[in-house]
């Protein structure tokens, strides 16, 4: 278990899903929650999950970090994929929680090798498909 500047651990299991939906593309996204000073798995999406599908598994007055595989064509009509970091913090979630996952968001992402884009969103607009299909390009 990595132990983060924050005094927040990173749960050995949050590396592994990562490691597998980075390689094997056994998952769609994963959400991770911080519990007791410990970061831990909290939803797993399946591949044929959608980006909507892990959008309204996102609680509406918590924080979260997340990773989402975006699968999406180019102009040029090559097939791609984008491994997304997601920094859920809802504008109504505790102040406290924010400054928990302000403050220990860089080390855990760090702990994820491979993550290509970051988002940070207080709302569903911030995260929207048109803003996903943006950055991803």
């Amino acid at each position: 278990m990595a132990n983060a500047a924050s005094g927040m651990a990173v749960n050995d299991d949050c590396k592994l899903k990562f490691l597998e939906l980075k390689a094997k593309r056994n998952y769609r996204f994963i959400t991770f929650k911080i519990v007791d000073q410990q970061v831990k798995v909290d939803k797993i999406g399946g591949p044929d999950e959608s980006y909507e599908d892990f959008t309204n598994s996102l609680p509406n007055d918590e924080c979260r970090y997340a990773v989402f595989d975006f699968d999406f064509t180019t102009d040029e009509n090559v097939q791609k994929s984008k491994i997304f970091f997601i920094a859920w913090s809802p504008d109504t979630s505790k102040v406290r929680m924010k400054m928990v996952y302000a403050s220990s968001k860089d080390r855990f992402k760090r702990e994820l090798d491979g993550i290509q884009v970051e988002l940070q969103a207080t709302d569903p607009s911030e995260m929207s498909m048109d803003i996903v299909k943006a950055r991803a390009i």
